[in-house]
C-alpha cells in the first residue's frame, strides 16, 4: 500500500467510527484463518471490542452489528457461557483475550488507541455439525487467542 492509500484507510475507519461508534476491518489471509475485529467499541460503548476468527466477511460484520446492538446499554458482557440471540445461525460463547495476544491482528485499534486502554473478546462459534472447541468430533479451522472451556 502507498502512504496515500493508508492514510485513506485511516480516514475511512476514523469516519465510520464517528458516523457510527465503531468500524469493523475484515482481514483475508492466504497463509492462515481470516479474521475481523471492531474498533471504537470499547471508547464510544464502554463494552470490549470483539474480534472473531475464519467467518466470511457479511456474517463476521452482522455478528459484530449484533454485538454491538445487544450489550451496548449495558455494564457487563457474560463471558464463557453459551448464548443463542447473538444470531439465529448457533450458538456462541464471548471470552476474554488479552490485546497483547490480538497485537498482531488488530493494528486498527492500536492506531486508534495509542496508549488508551481497551479491552477485547473473541466470539467463539460451533462448527458445522454443531460441536465447539473442546468438544470431541469438533472440526474446524478457527483461531482461539484466550482460554476456552465450555
Amino acid at each position: 500500500m502507498t502512504d496515500e492509500q493508508i492514510r485513506q484507510h485511516h480516514n475511512n475507519i476514523d469516519e465510520n467510527i464517528r458516523k457510527f461508534g465503531y468500524n469493523s476491518t475484515f482481514v483475508f489471509t492466504d497463509d492462515g484463518p481470516s479474521f475481523c475485529y471492531s474498533t471504537g467499541v470499547y471508547r464510544n460503548f464502554a463494552i470490549p471490542e470483539i474480534f472473531i476468527s475464519s467467518l466470511p466477511k457479511n456474517l463476521s460484520h452482522e455478528l459484530i452489528e449484533n454485538y454491538v446492538n445487544k450489550f451496548k446499554n449495558r455494564k457487563c458482557i457474560p463471558l464463557n457461557e453459551k448464548m443463542h440471540d447473538i444470531t439465529d445461525r448457533f450458538p456462541i460463547y464471548l471470552i476474554e483475550v488479552s490485546k497483547e495476544k490480538l497485537a498482531e491482528y488488530t493494528l486498527s485499534s492500536a492506531r486508534f488507541y495509542g496508549n488508551e486502554k481497551f479491552e477485547y473478546v473473541q466470539l467463539i462459534y460451533p462448527d458445522a455439525k454443531g460441536y465447539f472447541p473442546n468438544d470431541i468430533g469438533y472440526d474446524y479451522d478457527q483461531m482461539i487467542m484466550g482460554e476456552f472451556e465450555n
